[in-house]
Formats: structure tokens, C-alpha cells, sequence
């Protein structure tokens, strides 16, 4: 839907209903659409913390699907997940409720900000985000904030700031990121992802250089091969950040204590401040130079950069820290794609302990379509323990199982269900291992089942 549309639809609008209310994103929207007056409900399948919350605020929330459920809406918003047959989505078409996909609704949310940083990228766009805004909160400024990750200092996954600078998170599955009007344009990386919408690795270049051509400016990261293709082909004038090759904004200096990075931050060879991060990895010093680059580049000092970078612990799912099993740490990652699962068990094992893992894949065309990458992503793990496929919208026609990846994993293991791998984490794991959990499904009821007592 044109911008002149969304505009006259969402001015004339009093209530709004999401389908799929729970999730990390669409629970954002729906909150903020309630801050703004409209009359907010919506659905989702299961009662959860994220819903609680949401009906504490005075949201309506439904459990399950029900056609009627849509009646009185002066408009519907759904993800790109649920299907045609959705009987809600089924009853507002039948209706003649405008249907809004999440993407449309916040592309306008957007528009009433002067300077829209967004960031994109198959991996690290959560965390980049969550750094930014650290960025402009150390900087006084008071930004909205939409990520797909939870930031302590914000609170959840979202912020209601100021009206100039809005700070999102910019998903590139069924193309959601060209639905928005970023002034500034990050990609943190282009890899081959989404199977189910996207044919092949160049259908998703042309989708991050189309996102890069919507912004004023674009930040790229100039150690990524796929990015820096798209660099080439795109219209957009840009800068660069990279720790290996030449680009505009630089770490230099670089050293590691304890896993965490210091480096000087540079741009265009001179030196800007002295940054040190508290969370481990080289991956996260390729976010924070991208979150600094986008900051810089929209009037961030310098000083405010490394303070807010200095302040980040990390975000929500993020090689989060969850507890201590048998004298082991126990950490909780996103990881679901094979270049994230490298970067991740390559900063685990740099912290000197044996690695042991669970990892949940995410949809069977993933796993399909990836295998070869599946293969060899674990390598840095001494024991991988593989949880059954989150099926997400998907049915398996493809063949692929966990037990599979077990079989062709060095070191891996198929125990069952998530109730029979903490049966035998909790009988195996020493003082001298790390646990590390992987996965974008539901894999995190395992923390449930390791620490009951805390949940």
C-alpha cells in the first residue's frame, strides 16, 4: 500500500487488531499503537509472558483463531507468517477490513521521524540495533527504538522517544525491509538465507541492494564479500567499516581480554576514541563499528560511542548468560543460521572451557537448503546435541531430521525431546564445560527445565 494510502487509512482508524500479537515485533507495534489511542487487540496461539504484559497494558488478547475475533476492526495487521487461511484473516477479507502486513504499518510508524537509521543484515542486525540505541542513549538523545531483541536499559523491545531519531531493526524475509523509509541504510552483512522466499543467494542481493537504494546513505561492512558486491551495484552513497580491509571506519589496535575486544575507533585513518566492549567475539566488533558508523555519520559524538558501546552487556538471546549448572555457565544464543552458529561457537571456545551444545535448527527448508553449511558449523564444538526441527509454518517434505544432523556431526548426539536433554545435561555437565544453547524456536523452554526453580 502507497505511504498516501497507509496515511489516510491509519488518520481515519480507531481500531486496530494483530494477528500473531505475541511476537517480539508485533507486540512493539501493538504497544505503541496503544501509547498513540487506538483501541488495540489481537490474537496469538498460546498465552505468554509478552501477551501478560500486553493485557496489563490494556491490550485485548485472544487465545487461538476465531473468525469473529476481527469484528468492529477498522483495520488488521498480520506477519508474514500467518497464512491465507487464517480465519481471522479469512473473516476481515470477507469484511473488507484493510489487511496491513507488519512491514507496511511500521514503514508508517516511521515516517514522522526526521533521521531513521535501520539496520539490516543476515546476522548481527538485534544486536546492532541494541548498540545504537546504548549509542544514543549515552549521547542524551532520546530515540524511538524498534529491535528484535530485549534491551535492559529499554526495558523490552522497544522504546517511545523523541519525534526526530527513530532507531529499527529492518528484517529482510519476504522483502519486509522494502516496506520502510530508512534515512540511513546499515547492513551488517548479506548471506543466503529464508529457502522458503528467497530462490538463491543473488535474489537476496537484489533485495539488500533495493533496501540500500530506499536511504539517503548506506553503512557496509567491507569484510563481507556479499556486501561489498552490493556496495558496488548500489545507487546509494555510503561508507564503509571493516577491521581487514581498507575502509572508512576502522578498529585499530585491536586486543582481546577475556574474550571482549578493545580497539581504537577510526575514521578515514584518524583516530576518533578508544573503544571496549563487554561482550565477547570478533562478530560484535563488526557491530559496534557498524553502530558507530551510522551514529557518526547522523551527528554522534565520539565521546557518546564508546561510552554507549561500554554500557552494552548485551541483548536479549544474544550469547545471554542464563546460569550455572554443575559449576558450568550456561549461555542462550539466537544462532539458527550456520555462519551466526560459527561466530558464536568461535567466541565460545576462546573462553577455555570444553564446548557443549544444544542446537535446535530452525524450519526444514533451512536445514535442507543449508546442510552443507549445517555440516561443518560445528567445529568449534567438542559435543553437539541436536534438538527436534522447529517446524515453525512448515511440514517436512523435505526428508531432513535431527537425528540426521547428528549422524553426519562429529561429536554429535540425538537424545529426544528437550525434557530428555536436560535429563542428560544435568547428569553429565562439570565445572569444566560451557553450555551453550542455540536456536530461534522454542528452544529456550529449555532454560525452564535447567533452572525451575528461577522461572
Amino acid at each position: 500500500m502507497k505511504l498516501e494510502e497507509l496515511n489516510r487509512l491509519l488518520a481515519e482508524a480507531k481500531k486496530l487488531y494483530f494477528i500473531g500479537i505475541g511476537g517480539v515485533s508485533m507486540s512493539s507495534l501493538a504497544a505503541i499503537a496503544a501509547l498513540r489511542g487506538y483501541t488495540v487487540r489481537g490474537s496469538d496461539r498460546t498465552e505468554s509472558p509478552v501477551t501478560r504484559e500486553l493485557a496489563a497494558k490494556g491490550v485485548t488478547v485472544f487465545y487461538g483463531h476465531d473468525a469473529k475475533n476481527v469484528e468492529g476492526s477498522d483495520c488488521v495487521i498480520l506477519t508474514a507468517a500467518i497464512p491465507k487461511e487464517n480465519p481471522e484473516r479469512v473473516r476481515a477479507a470477507e469484511l473488507g477490513i484493510p489487511l496491513l502486513t507488519r512491514a507496511e504499518f511500521l514503514g508508517w510508524l516511521m515516517t514522522g521521524y526526521v533521521r531513521r537509521v535501520g539496520v539490516a543484515g543476515t546476522h548481527g542486525k538485534s544486536t546492532t540495533t541494541s548498540m545504537l540505541a546504548e549509542i544514543y542513549f549515552a549521547a542524551g538523545v532520546d530515540p524511538t527504538v524498534v529491535s528484535g531483541a530485549a534491551l535492559n536499559d529499554m526495558g523490552g523491545c522497544y522504546k517511545i522517544g523523541g519525534k526526530e531519531h527513530f532507531l529499527f531493526e529492518a528484517c529482510e524475509y519476504t522483502d519486509s525491509f522494502l516496506s520502510f523509509y530508512p534515512t540511513t541504510a546499515v547492513v551488517t552483512n548479506v548471506d543466503f538465507d529464508h529457502p522458503d522466499y528467497f530462490y538463491d543467494l543473488e535474489a537476496v542481493k537484489s533485495s539488500f541492494i533495493r533496501y540500500t537504494e530506499l536511504a539517503e546513505l548506506a553503512v557496509m561492512n567491507a569484510d563481507d564479500g556479499n556486501s561489498v558486491d552490493c556496495l558496488k551495484r548500489s545507487k546509494t552513497r555510503a561508507v564503509t567499516y571493516g577491521i581487514d580491509n581498507e575502509a572508512d571506519y576502522t578498529a585499530k589496535d585491536l586486543s582481546y581480554e577475556g574474550g571482549c575486544a578493545s580497539f581504537t575507533l577510526t575514521k578515514g585513518g584518524e583516530a576518533l576514541t578508544r573503544v571496549t566492549l563487554r561482550v565477547p567475539g570478533t562478530h560484535n566488533v563488526y557491530d559496534a563499528l557498524a553502530a558507530s558508523a551510522a551514529a557518526y555519520e547522523n551527528g554522534i559524538p565520539a565521546e557518546a560511542i564508546a561510552e554507549g558501546l561500554f554500557r552494552f552487556t548485551g541483548a536479549s538471546r544474544r550469547f545471554e548468560r542464563r546460569g550455572v549448572l554443575n559449576g558450568a555457565v550456561v549461555y542462550d544464543d539466537y544462532a539458527h543460521h550456520p555462519g551466526e552458529i560459527r561466530a558464536t561457537l568461535a567466541t565460545a571456545k576462546r573462553m577455555g572451557k570444553r564446548v557443549v551444545c544444544v542446537f535446535q535448527p530452525h524450519t526444514f527448508s533451512r536445514t535442507a537448503k543449508l546442510l552443507d553449511g549445517f555440516r561443518t558449523a560445528f567445529g568449534d564444538a567438542d559435543e553437539v546435541i541436536f534438538a527436534d526441527i522447529y517446524a515453525a509454518r512448515e511440514v517436512n517434505v523435505y526428508g531432513v531430521s535431527a537425528k540426521g544432523l547428528a549422524e553426519m556431526t562429529e561429536n554429535g548426539k540425538y537424545l529426544g525431546d528437550l525434557d530428555a536433554i536436560a535429563s542428560y545435561l544435568k547428569a553429565t555437565l562439570t565445572e569444566n564445560d560451557l553450555l551453550i544453547v542455540m536456536g530461534a524456536g522454542d528452544v529456550i523452554r529449555l532454560d525452564r527445565l535447567l533452572f525451575p526453580a528461577e522461572c
